[in-house]
This record gives structure tokens, sequence and C-alpha cells, in this order.
């Protein structure tokens, strides 16, 4: 097995400082003549690909990765990719490549569209983005191309050639998925796609979803289920989810398309005492509760973490490292239950 060098290893055996280490490697900082000798001769000798790490340091070429992604704050399903990039920098930050994160508001396109004017007016090297407005993604990415910049998407996938790479799951499988959830729960009655907080017609992700969901029972084709579309809004969300279920007597089912599903579990709870079968995604703390109440039946866990880490990995060994980028990579569709929820699966 090939070791994995570290800076201290790398300073230890080049008899130098690890923060003259940084500085070579970083390009920042007054390093002598002879110091960068001793670290350039070790980084040609040891077994880590070295030289193309050496290639890059002497090239004096230090690469600019951009990641773009939802305000956390905004929206905690995506704080775990921010530790996700974290761990990338992390590992690989050290080798000629300097990683920034710029956040938008993922209620709002003029915010998405001025983050990318922001990055593309620095002209990175690289781009990772999750390309949440289908309309505006399109445009920001053909601009990308245009001025030689290197896209990889995550989490939503968008077909345009300017994207060289995604990274998700196959949403269409995962809307087929949760309807097979719900089947194994109903037998019968009305089942509900909902769609929460979001603009439907902007977003592919809902749009490729719910198609997987409908294809299931298209494919069932059982006069016992009868499927229903809804759209609940930030602004009148109790009141038109209530006025909803007391529409539907016979609500057997609920899908939920976005990481909300928390937000239509208690008013379930409080507008009907039977039990209707709630599945919906992502293992954000809220869900957790109510999935292990039992409000919730089913998540499904689309690893946001893993899907920024592995997005952003690749574009870094690629620029490091020579490594082809994959078209594509499809993570796996996990099924979570109140059995089988743990602190670790929410990584």
């Amino acid at each position: 097995m090939l070791k994995k060098y570290t800076i201290r290893d790398i300073a230890n055996l080049a008899g130098v400082s690890k923060g003259t280490v940084d500085r070579v490697l970083h390009h920042r900082g007054k390093v002598s003549e002879t110091a960068l000798k001793k670290v350039n001769d070790i980084l040609d000798k040891i077994d880590f690909k070295p030289n193309l790490i050496a290639k890059n340091l002497k090239n004096n070429k230090v690469y600019r990765i951009c990641v773009l992604l939802p305000d956390p704050k905004k929206d905690v399903y995506w704080e775990p990719c921010i530790s996700g990039i974290n761990t990338v920098i992390s590992e690989l930050g050290a080798f000629g490549v300097n990683i920034e994160t710029v956040l938008f508001n993922p209620t709002q396109t003029k915010s998405f569209l001025d983050a990318n004017a922001q990055i593309q007016r620095s002209m990175p090297d690289a781009v990772l983005l999750v390309p949440l407005f289908f309309k505006e993604a399109l445009i920001v990415m053909e601009t990308y191309e245009a001025l030689g910049i290197k896209v990889s998407t995550f989490n939503n996938r968008i077909a345009s050639e300017a994207a060289k790479s995604f990274i998700g799951q196959d949403l269409f499988q995962s809307g087929r998925v949760g309807a097979k959830l719900l089947q194994s729960l109903v037998n019968e009655g009305d089942i509900a796609i909902l769609h929460v907080s979001e603009k439907y017609k902007n977003a592919v992700f809902m749009q490729e979803k719910e198609k997987g969901f409908i294809s299931f029972f298209n494919d069932v084709d059982s006069p016992n289920y009868n499927l229903l579309k809804h759209k609940l809004k930030d602004l009148d969300f109790e009141t038109s989810l209530k006025n909803f279920i007391a529409e539907h007597p016979h609500l057997k089912g609920i899908f939920v398309t976005t990481s909300k599903t928390h937000q239509v579990a208690p008013i379930i709870q409080k507008s009907t005492p039977k039990k209707i079968a709630l599945v919906g995604y992502d293992l954000l703390t809220e869900n957790i509760a109510y999935l292990k109440k039992g409000t919730i039946d089913f998540l499904i866990h689309q690893h946001p973490k893993q899907q920024a880490y592995l997005g952003l990995k690749l574009l870094v060994e690629h620029f490091i490292f020579e490594k082809e980028i994959p078209s594509q990579l499809l993570l796996p569709i996990d099924i979570i239950n109140s059995e089988n929820i743990t602190l670790s699966a929410r990584d």
C-alpha cells in the first residue's frame, strides 16, 4: 500500500518546518532558495503523485475552484454540504488548490444569478454548483462554458452540455422508490404528491420525482389508487394543507418531494385522527423526530454531504492528479425508517 504523506511527513523528510512546506505548497510568504529546493526534492521523490504536484509548484500554478450552493441558514438541508467541502479542503487543500464557497438564497433567483456573476468575474478554473433554478442555471452554465470555466453539478441534474459532470441520485428512480414505499403501506384510496415551498415550474428535481412516482403507479395499473397533486406555499401553508386534507376524506398516503416533510407531519396529526402514510426526503433533525414518533413512515436519504464531497474531490483530483471526471456519479437511494435511523446515517 502506498504511503499517504502529510505536510508533517514532507517537513520531516526535507528537514524544514511545517510552515515552510505550507508556504511552498500554497505559494505564499517568503521561502529561501535552499528550503524551496529541499521541499521540491522531496516532492519529486515521495510516492503520492509527486511529479504532478511538483510540476504544479514549479509552474507556479494554484488552481481555484468555487462551490456555489444554497445558504444553509435559509435551508438546513444544505448544512452537511459545508462539512463535505471542509473535508476535501482538509484532505487535498494543501496541494496547489484554493477552494471558495459562495452561498445564495434558495428562494430568490436574483440571489442565484448575482452569486454566479460574482464567481464569473473572479474567473476560477472550475465551479461546482447546485442548479436549483432550471432556466437561470442553463444561462449561467452556458456563460461558464464560454469563459472556459469547467462546470460540475450536484443534487439537481440539468440537461446541458456545459455541465461536465453530475453527482447525485437518479431523481426519477427515487420517485419510483417513494411510490413503492407508499404502495407497501396503503392498499387503496387517494395518494397525494405534495410539492412544498418551491416554484414547481422551475424546479426540475421536483418534476423528476413526480414523474417517477406517477410512472410506478401507471405500471401497477390498479383502480384502487387515485393520485392527487398539490402545491404548498409558505404564505398559507397550514391553511392550504388542512383544507386539502378536509376535501379528500379518502386520503391514505402522502409523498413529499422536498425535505420539508416535518412541516407536513404536525398538520396531519392535528387535522385528522386517522393514520395517513407519509413518505419524504432527507435526514433533517425535525424529520428524524417525526420518523421516530411514527408520523413519518419512511425517509429517502439523498446524501447531501457525500454529493458535495465527491463533486469537489473529483474536480480537485482532475487538476492536481490529472484524473478524468466522470460524466455522472449516481449515489444509492437509501430508505430510512424508525428502526435503522442512526446518527451515523446522517452522513
